[in-house]
């Protein structure tokens, strides 16, 4: 455990910040706060604070892809309840706006010049090592962002993780405590075993106990209840053979792609910190360096020395190559003003004053039409095949409403009705695994009213409508057919029985003092994460209370899964003595400190969910 604690407690802030930051917004994405939405209806309310519908169905969304990423093809979102998903969703919107309240209220802030500096070093943007905002483009686009709306997310997430750094950063422990946390982190325990068997062959169960224990018994042992299925299948896939693209809508597509290419440019600067109070010195002094870069001093040794961007200064000021639209817009027109090497004059933007040199430029690679072909017919049919998919689907669902079967359906979209093998409840092979499938098979409307059902997304590109062509009830299995099955488990339940009858009368003997003939199973000081016994056996020594002499030993027992019973001797209890490195305090402290602080945490949105206003609609 000490190792587990020394690999958890190294720069977990830089690496949440930094190396995690585009998964906690994939999780946590709301593009829909960005929105300037046109439907009135809201979610939740939370300190008259609203959140709209639009939102928690965003969230919903996110929340789904996140999961199909996590667990690629073998995700079947079917099995997700759309009412746990809901419920989860809106917690998560209803939580985090507390938090963003609370980051608020205690004047918390983060600076556009941290956010552009985070958004150019966080790696998922970069190419060889670079910033590159073609990826950055591309990345936020995936996640459903225009640059706007990430920085401002961006920007809460980072309020988020402050508050949550703030509180949980207080955290502390006394020298007390952690060397009591230690002594029962390193204890040791002797004790010893004996199991006894849980021998089911040896059990004998007569007929007339089974089959007394059928009588008794009689629910227990019905055919589960089934269905056999008709359906019909509507296959995106199939729509591609359907549609073709002229060559000119290519060749527009293609002009669209390369005029979205842009200039790459590589900037260093030098940035002198101001605001309206110190806008006069800071001004003065950016001239001041300016004129040592014109008596021929290094640039890069200049930001090193004296640029207050701590992101870059390290770097030479280098802040790596990006397109338009990333920089604060006065920077930018003086970074496309400069010639490759030149420095500029005295720029002033919202940060402050910079002194900008362009280290380089990339021009944009142009692909041939013959080279992105392929690919623009794809997205072209694509589109047409989504439309076409849409439309049928939304046919499907027309007359498999109006019709009293699936012929009809499947006659005017040029399908064939299909018919799955009987299954119950808990599903069966191909459609009649999927959880909604299952659900709508055994719906009233389709189960009892014989509806046929709406149309039902097996996937994103696949939809099915569906009807029950036969109902099979639940019946009682006779008993021949469930007989071994009744004596078997009859002999497992009697033979756990006996073992533990046997066990509990072997402590009676020992805890009077007396001897017994069976053989104990010693283990030496025992760790909490011994290896080479039961977890359950092991779980239980450190549990049982200290023996109160050398001769004076506790018992207890455990219960294993497969019915044998374990008496257990607790010999001895033995602590560390040596004194903890200063190393291992160390490790031990913070260890100590995060865990306190994450309960701190915990509290305080406990606070802000108690001292809240939440309305849900």
């Amino acid at each position: 455990m000490l190792q587990n604690i020394r690999d958890n407690s190294q720069g977990w802030i830089a690496k949440t910040i930094i190396g995690i930051i585009v998964v906690l917004l994939a999780l946590t994405g709301f593009d829909a706060i960005f929105n300037a939405a046109s439907n009135s209806r809201n979610a939740a309310e939370v300190n008259g604070e609203e959140i709209s519908l639009d939102e928690l169905n965003q969230a919903m969304n996110m929340q789904r892809r996140q999961l199909a990423q996590q667990l690629g093809g073998d995700f079947d979102p079917s099995l997700l309840d759309d009412k746990l998903v809901r419920e989860s969703s809106l917690r998560a919107l209803i939580d985090r706006a507390l938090l963003l309240q609370g980051a608020r209220d205690a004047d918390f802030a983060f600076s556009e010049t941290a956010l552009d500096q985070l958004i150019l070093q966080t790696p998922e943007f970069t190419v060889d090592g670079a910033f590159n905002a073609a990826r950055f483009d591309q990345v936020i686009q995936q996640m459903g962002y225009t640059r706007l709306q990430f920085r401002e997310l961006l920007k809460q997430e980072m309020l988020i993780g402050q508050l949550r750094a703030g509180i949980s950063g207080s955290g502390f422990v006394t020298d007390e405590q952690i060397e009591a946390f230690a002594r029962l982190e390193q204890q040791t325990r002797d004790f010893a075993t004996i199991t006894v068997p849980a021998n089911a062959s040896a059990v004998e169960v007569s007929d007339e106990e089974a089959r007394e224990h059928y009588e008794q018994n009689t629910d227990r042992y019905r055919s589960p209840e089934q269905v056999v299925l008709e359906f019909v299948e509507l296959n995106k896939a199939s729509f591609f053979d359907q549609v073709e693209v002229s060559n000119k809508e290519v060749e527009e597509l293609y002009q669209q792609r390369i005029a979205n290419l842009a200039e790459q440019r590589r900037a260093a600067h030098i940035l002198i910190e101001a605001d309206s109070s110190s806008d006069t010195d800071a001004k003065a002094k950016i001239e001041e360096i300016a004129k040592r870069l014109y008596a021929g001093e290094d640039f890069a040794a200049l930001a090193k020395e004296i640029s207050e961007d701590p992101g870059s200064a390290n770097e030479g000021g280098d802040l790596g190559f990006a397109g338009p639209g990333v920089y604060d817009p006065a920077f930018e027109e003086a970074l496309y003003a400069l010639e490759e090497g030149q420095v500029s004059a005295p720029v002033r933007s919202d940060f402050g004053w910079h002194l900008i040199k362009l280290l380089g430029v990339q021009s944009p690679e142009v692909p041939t039409l013959e080279s992105m072909k392929p690919e623009l017919v794809r997205e072209l049919k694509a589109q047409q095949v989504e439309q076409r998919f849409v439309e049928a689907s939304k046919q499907l669902e027309d007359t498999a409403f109006e019709s009293s079967d699936l012929a009809q359906p499947a006659q005017e979209l040029g399908l064939s009705v299909q018919t799955t093998e009987a299954f119950g409840r808990e599903g069966g092979a191909g459609v009649a695994a999927n959880r909604q499938v299952i659900q709508a098979a055994f719906s009233d409307e389709v189960l009892i009213d014989g509806a046929n059902s709406g149309v039902i997304e097996l996937d994103p590109d696949t939809v099915v409508a569906l009807r029950v062509k036969e109902h099979l009830q639940p019946e009682v299995l006779p008993f021949d057919a469930v007989k071994d099955d009744i004596i078997a488990q009859l002999k497992r339940s009697k033979a756990a029985e006996q073992a533990g009858e046997t066990g509990e009368r072997l402590i009676a003997t020992l805890r009077d003092g007396g001897e017994i003939d069976e053989q104990w199973q010693p283990v030496e000081a025992a760790s909490r994460n011994h290896e080479g016994v039961e977890p359950a056996v092991l779980q239980r020594v450190f549990r049982m209370p200290k023996p109160g002499a050398s001769d004076e030993p506790s018992y207890g027992s455990v219960r294993l899964s497969g019915g044998e019973f374990v008496v257990v001797r607790l010999n001895g209890v033995s602590e560390p003595k040596a004194e903890l490195s200063e190393e291992d305090k160390q490790n031990y402290r913070r260890f100590l400190a995060s865990r306190s602080g994450q309960q701190d945490f915990a509290a305080y949105r406990q606070m802000l969910h108690a001292d809240a206003e939440i309305e849900t609609f």
